[in-house]
C-alpha cells in the first residue's frame, strides 16, 4: 500500500534586488492525500482487515479504520500551512492549530460584498466621491490558500511591478510625512506596510496596506462601496476571518486581499484601489502614482502576464 499525494499547485519565485533579504519561495499545495493499492497489498489489506475483526470486535476495527488516514491528512494539510511560508502565525504546530481552528468560521464566499447595517464614515466611497470607476481584469481569478498567511498561488505578478510598487509606497510618505508613514506591517508583523498617521477608521495602528514579499500580493482596508466594486471587477477577495463581530480581533471586516500586478497598466490599477484603502483609514484623498523607473521597467516585458 503506498500513500501519495497530488500537487495542484506550484510557484517558484525569485529573489530581486532591493528587496528583503529573505529567501526565494517555493509554495507548493498538495491535495488529500490518496490510497493507492497494488495487488499484493491489497490481497495484505484484506487479510489484515478479516484478522482484526476477528481478534477485536467489529466496530473498534472499523473505528480503527477510519481514524487511520487522519495523522496523514494532518501532516499534509501542516505541510501546506508551512508551504505557504512567513505571515502573521508563527510557522510552529501550535501555529497551525490556531489555524485549523478559526478555519472552522472562515468565509465559505469570499467575492460577495460584506453587508453593514449601522452607519459608517465616510458615507460614501471613494469611486463614488472621485466619479470614477476600475477596469475589469483580465482572466481568470488566481488561486488563493491559507488565512494567516493567505497566499496567491499562480499568476505571479511582476517582479519589476512589485518594486516600483515599495518605491512608491515609500515615496508617498516622503511627499506627505503629516498623513502617512511606512513600517512593518501590524497584521503581517514583517513585510513592507503604508500608514495613516491620523486614522479615522481604526485598523491596526491605522495600517492601510501592506504587501507580501513571497507573492507580491497586497492585503489592505477599503470601505464597503469600493470593496464591492473591487470584488466585483476582479481584482481580489476578501480575507477569510472578514466577517465582522469577535473575529474583528484578527482583521477588520474591511480586509481585502488584492492581487499581485502582472504588468504596468494592472499596476496603475492597484494604485488606485490603494488611493481608496488609503481615503478610508484617513478621510483624506492623495493620488498614489507608480513612479517611473526606466532601469526596473525596461525588462517588465519578461514579465508573466497569464498562466
Amino acid at each position: 500500500m503506498t500513500m501519495a499525494s497530488s500537487t495542484t499547485t506550484t510557484q517558484v519565485l525569485f529573489q530581486e534586488a532591493g528587496t528583503p533579504s529573505d529567501p526565494p519561495m517555493s509554495m507548493t499545495q498538495h491535495s488529500i492525500l490518496q490510497i493507492t493499492l497494488t495487488g499484493p497489498s491489497l490481497v495484505s489489506a484484506i487479510l489484515a482487515i478479516i484478522i482484526s475483526i476477528q481478534v477485536l470486535q467489529p466496530s473498534l476495527t472499523c473505528t480503527l479504520l477510519a481514524l487511520a488516514p487522519v495523522p496523514f491528512i494532518i501532516y499534509n494539510d501542516y505541510e501546506n500551512f508551512l508551504n505557504l511560508g512567513p505571515g502573521g502565525t508563527p510557522s510552529t504546530f501550535v501555529g497551525y492549530l490556531k489555524i485549523a481552528y478559526l478555519r472552522l468560521f472562515a468565509l465559505s464566499d469570499p467575492y460577495t460584498p460584506a453587508t453593514f447595517s449601522e452607519k459608517i464614515y465616510p458615507p460614501t466611497g471613494y469611486y463614488q466621491r472621485a466619479h470614477t470607476w476600475l477596469p475589469e481584469r483580465a482572466g481568470p481569478r488566481p488561486k488563493i490558500a491559507g488565512i494567516a498567511p493567505q497566499r496567491q498561488l499562480d499568476q505571479p505578478g511582476c517582479p519589476e511591478m512589485y518594486q516600483i510598487l515599495r518605491t512608491s509606497l515609500e515615496n508617498l510618505a516622503v511627499r506627505h510625512p503629516e498623513s502617512f508613514r511606512v513600517g512593518t506591517s501590524c497584521f503581517e508583523k514583517k513585510g513592507l506596510a503604508l500608514f495613516a498617521r491620523d486614522p479615522i477608521n481604526p485598523t491596526c495602528r491605522g495600517e492601510i496596506c501592506h504587501v507580501h514579499h513571497s507573492d507580491r500580493s497586497m492585503h489592505m482596508n477599503l470601505h464597503p462601496d469600493d470593496a464591492k466594486v473591487v470584488l466585483e471587477m476582479g481584482w481580489g477577495e476578501r480575507h477569510p476571518l472578514a466577517r465582522g463581530g469577535w473575529m474583528k480581533a484578527y482583521v477588520p471586516r474591511e480586509f481585502i486581499m488584492i492581487y499581485s500586478p502582472r504588468n504596468r497598466a494592472e499596476l496603475d490599477v492597484v494604485c488606485r484601489i490603494i488611493e481608496a484603502a488609503a481615503f478610508w483609514v484617513s478621510g483624506e484623498q492623495f493620488e498614489v502614482k507608480a513612479e517611473k523607473d526606466s532601469l526596473l521597467e525596461r525588462d517588465a516585458g519578461s514579465c508573466v502576464t497569464e498562466r
